[in-house]
């Protein structure tokens, strides 16, 4: 398993990067995400952990989803991705966790996720990384609300929600218990 510094390292260094291949400054990249210029110079050194929410700023200005942006700190993607080496990250403010079961390819369309989220976490995105994107929700253990497009959706284990996403959304656990679910991504 590799180790959680080595994947921040790899992954502030691909944050850079992209900044850099769209030819923006740190100031231009917090003006169009709307995070501090510190904060954006803190994560590309690796200083901080990136929240979930920041990574999907970051992903909506590059035109990316974040299983594809994280896939991109990996090396070759292999075709069979054993549990043991799916790619793992945690939001531990938002008690969210997220395993890239199949990483996305950029000959594919699809990428399945798996996320669990703890009683009363959440995760809400101010918009889309890719407008348009399809999610198939399929909810395996506890409750689920999530919120997107004007509605509320209650998902209880077993149901599964179909929408394409265009802007905000949220993800609560309501709880109990944690909620886990499978996340099916598919760029329009």
């Amino acid at each position: 398993m590799r180790s959680k510094n080595d994947v921040e390292t790899r992954l502030a260094g691909r944050l850079a990067e992209l900044r850099v291949e769209h030819g923006w400054a740190l100031d231009e990249l917090a003006e169009r995400t709307g995070v501090s210029r510190s904060t954006l110079s803190r994560l590309e050194r690796a200083e901080i952990s990136p929240t979930a929410a920041l990574l999907n700023k970051l992903c909506a200005v590059y035109g990316r989803t974040m299983s594809r942006l994280l896939a991109e700190v990996e090396s070759e993607p292999p075709q069979l991705v054993r549990a043991e080496r799916q790619s793992l990250w945690r939001d531990e403010a938002a008690g969210f966790t997220r395993r890239s079961v199949s990483p996305p390819h950029p000959g594919l369309r699809g990428e399945l996720v798996e996320g669990v989220l703890l009683a009363g976490g959440g995760v809400s995105y101010d918009e889309p990384p890719v407008p348009g994107l399809e999610q198939h929700i399929w909810v395996l253990d506890g409750a689920l609300e999530i919120s997107a497009g004007g509605a509320t959706h209650e998902l209880r284990a077993g149901d599964c929600l179909r929408f394409r996403l265009w802007g905000a959304s949220r993800f609560y656990c309501p709880g109990p218990g944690p909620v886990r679910y499978a996340l099916m991504i598919v760029l329009p």
